[in-house]
């Protein structure tokens, strides 16, 4: 029996996938950090004790809210394709690669985005808050099942590189659950950035070694690639659904097609729909499908193409796109694979400063290629640029690509109150989507929200087919309706991994902070 109460505290409240991380983020709080302290040292921690979801070579995005600024800022630390990366490279492949150095053609994000957080809002150093990831990755931390299961799943392919399968498949063998686990040349990797702070990673000796390793095997990036990286702050995009503001980060990220979901559900009345049926589960589904569609055709680096966000995000086309669902018939959509590997926390602090922000390196384990002695995991995000010419994501040098990651808030009367979002590539809109609705709507906790039965429609882990996977908790006249619609239902065991890990706090209006943390994965809720 998995537990459905939400942990409430009074003055915090840190939410991560990790219980490590979220103790991590704990004690900076404790020791008189805020909340962008806290948030920056969860991350670190999740680079370290969740090192087959997210790392120091991957990206990150985050909502902020500072409660004295009274502003929510956005913050994109997604990184771009290599001056020397074109489609010529790959003239041979009808794709690019998803694992080797070959995948990993553009530069990590995360480290300049802990840098950006901390030199605007934070009281601690970057040195202070490293300190509990510096810790897990020398001396040790014990493999937690997730890990676990994922290096088990992916093992063939960290064989393939001597150094990554020296550290994650010690003695040859996956590690077992509750063994400890080092990383011990990551923990030098962040003493070093610990020290030297943000160009120690762009300009220093980490980025000459992940430059010679690209070198060695034939990747693609320069040290003018690191040396030029720089992430942006940018307004959030948002949209009014009900008494509600909800915040996406924009584009690149594909926070806007939750948006657009939610406009188009605001044309129905949730009043008459009971939560779990097969009206919600169909409506839902039929919404994203929607917003997937625009998404699919116009989501890129807006620097290269502008994304119409003035029309997607409109009430009338919302309703317009509400007029297409038929409650008896599923729309016939296809999409492309998307990697799944991520890790969402958020952070609440006592002065009511707020940080929802997630972090990936695109598949489980990224690129697979281990940057030399960094102990560094290289994404493989530009794996999905597409290398068709005529693509609005096609393979360009200096370009962010199409991005999952996507962090959400929700506000009422000007404050936040609801921090939320989820693991697993196209999964990340849908389960939002049904976090949101199932706190607006039927007045759920956020561990309930989190723990009811979910689905995932589409390729976000690579399938080949549009299948329906929805959990085996759900009635059997919801699976029946279902395929009748003519949805291709597959029915997965209870709290699946497949389903991604989602996290929520929510803020009441007594300044309580609840927090609940996904069934489905390693997690914790912290708050007192």
């Amino acid at each position: 029996m998995k537990c459905n109460q939400s942990k409430t505290g009074t003055k915090t409240m840190v939410v991560s996938p990790h219980y490590l991380a979220s103790a991590a983020g704990a004690r900076i709080l404790e020791k008189g950090g805020n909340a962008f302290d806290a948030a920056v040292a969860v991350s670190a921690c999740l680079a370290v004790v969740y090192p087959h979801m997210t790392g120091l070579g991957g990206d990150a995005f985050w909502l902020t809210w500072h409660h004295q600024e009274g502003r929510i800022r956005a913050y994109n630390g997604s990184g771009r394709s290599g001056y020397l990366v074109k489609r010529q490279n790959y003239a041979a492949e009808e794709k690019i690669p998803t694992r080797g150095i070959r995948s990993a053609i553009t530069v990590p994000g995360m480290a300049d985005s802990w840098d950006a957080i901390l030199k605007e809002y934070g009281r601690f150093t970057l040195k202070e808050v490293l300190e509990p990831a510096i810790d897990y990755a020398l001396n040790g931390f014990p493999v937690s099942p997730d890990q676990y299961q994922n290096t088990a799943m992916v093992q063939d392919v960290l064989m393939e590189a001597k150094r990554t399968s020296d550290i994650y498949l010690p003695f040859g063998k996956v590690p077992k659950i509750g063994e400890k686990f080092f990383q011990k040349d990551l923990g030098h990797t962040l003493i070093e950035i610990a020290e030297k702070g943000r160009d120690a990673f762009y300009k220093g000796a980490i980025a000459e070694e992940i430059v010679n390793v690209m070198k060695e095997q034939g990747g693609y990036l320069l040290l003018d690639d690191f040396e030029n990286h720089y992430g942006n702050w940018a307004d959030p995009i948002s949209t009014a659904y009900h008494d509600y503001t909800v915040y996406q980060v924009p584009p690149n990220s594909q926070g806007f097609s939750a948006l657009m979901a939610l406009n188009i559900l605001e044309n129905y009345d949730f009043h008459t729909i009971e939560h779990g049926s097969y009206e919600y589960y169909h409506l839902l589904i039929e919404a994203l499908k929607r917003a997937f569609k625009d998404r699919n055709e116009v989501l890129t680096d807006p620097a290269f193409s502008p994304v119409p966000l003035e029309k997607l995000l409109s009430k009338k086309y919302a309703a317009a796109l509400a007029k297409e669902i038929q409650m008896n018939r599923a729309a016939e959509f296809q999409t492309e694979p998307l990697g799944s590997d991520t890790a969402y926390a958020a952070v609440v602090d006592e002065e009511g400063n707020a940080v929802s922000f997630i972090q990936s390196l695109y598949f489980e384990f990224g690129s697979a290629i281990v940057a030399g002695s960094t102990g560094i995991l290289l994404q493989n995000r530009g794996s999905f640029f597409s290398l068709d010419p005529n693509h609005v994501n096609t393979l360009e040098p200096n370009k962010r690509t199409f991005h999952t990651l996507m962090p959400a808030m929700a506000f009422l009367d000007g404050k936040p109150r609801i921090l939320y979002g989820t693991q697993g590539g196209e999964g990340q809109p849908q389960t939002q989507t049904a976090l949101i609705t199932r706190v607006i709507h039927y007045g759920m906790d956020p561990q309930q929200a989190v723990s009811e039965p979910r689905w995932v429609w589409g390729r976000t882990w690579g399938e080949p087919t549009e299948e329906l996977k929805i959990e085996a908790r759900v009635g059997a006249d919801v699976y029946t309706a279902l395929s009748k619609a003519g949805h291709l239902v597959r029915k997965v065991p209870p709290y699946d991994g497949m389903m991604g890990h989602a996290h929520m706090i929510q803020i009441d209006e007594q300044g309580f902070r609840s927090g609940g943390t996904d069934p489905r994965c390693d997690g914790a809720a912290i708050g007192w």
